[in-house]
């Protein structure tokens, strides 16, 4: 075999090699495309921050019997405010106007949905009235309650776990992110509210 042969046979074969390397390529690009309706790691509902995927309804419906109004709230029922919250996608620098405001003790919990799916850590908020059997006392950190709110599917009769708790005035409030408008959105304590500048 002499050396034309030769390199005509190593330039065919290299070209075979680039064609398929390039159907390849073509082939992956176009299985990516296939999935451009899912979302991305991290934004998919499933992932949606501590709050597991579930989201809160657009109106947030009454707070629970017994609540006690806060009598000298810093932002009074009608303000407007700034949120500095992070709950939920588009809250963060949203304004809102103030719906209610309350004392009690608010907790931020961990807790597995009874509908299934992965275990919620650090979910913000739920008030002491949202606890069964929770008394008038201020529970510690690591207390097992039981979950007597419905902020979202299969929180409602959940087994949860204290993380931690606030004595903040408590506040519920209505404000409009990502096209959403949320009425009664509850919690949300001082500490996560600023003064619309």
């Amino acid at each position: 075999m002499n050396g034309r042969t030769t390199r005509r046979r190593n330039r065919r074969l290299g070209a075979a090699v680039g064609a398929g390397l390039l159907s390849a390529a073509i082939l992956l690009t176009g299985c990516a495309a296939d999935n451009t309706d899912e979302d991305p790691p991290g934004n998919s509902p499933e992932e949606h921050g501590e709050h597991g995927g579930m989201e809160h309804p657009a109106d947030g419906g009454p707070v629970p019997e017994g609540m006690t109004e806060a009598t000298d709230p810093t932002y009074p029922v009608g303000t407007e405010v700034t949120l500095t919250a992070d709950h939920m996608d588009g809250m963060d620098g949203a304004t809102a106007t103030i719906a209610g405001a309350y004392d009690t003790y608010t907790y931020s919990v961990d807790y597995t949905p009874t509908t299934g799916g992965d275990p919620i850590t650090d979910h913000k908020w739920v008030v002491q009235e949202e606890l069964e059997g929770a008394g008038d006392e201020r529970l510690p950190d690591g207390t097992e309650v039981t979950l007597a709110a419905a902020h979202m599917d299969g929180m409602d009769g959940a087994a949860a776990t204290i993380a931690s708790s606030t004595e903040e005035t408590v506040y519920v409030v209505d404000y409009e992110a990502d096209g959403m408008t949320m009425t009664n959105h509850k919690w949300v304590v001082e500490s996560e509210i600023e003064p619309t500048s």
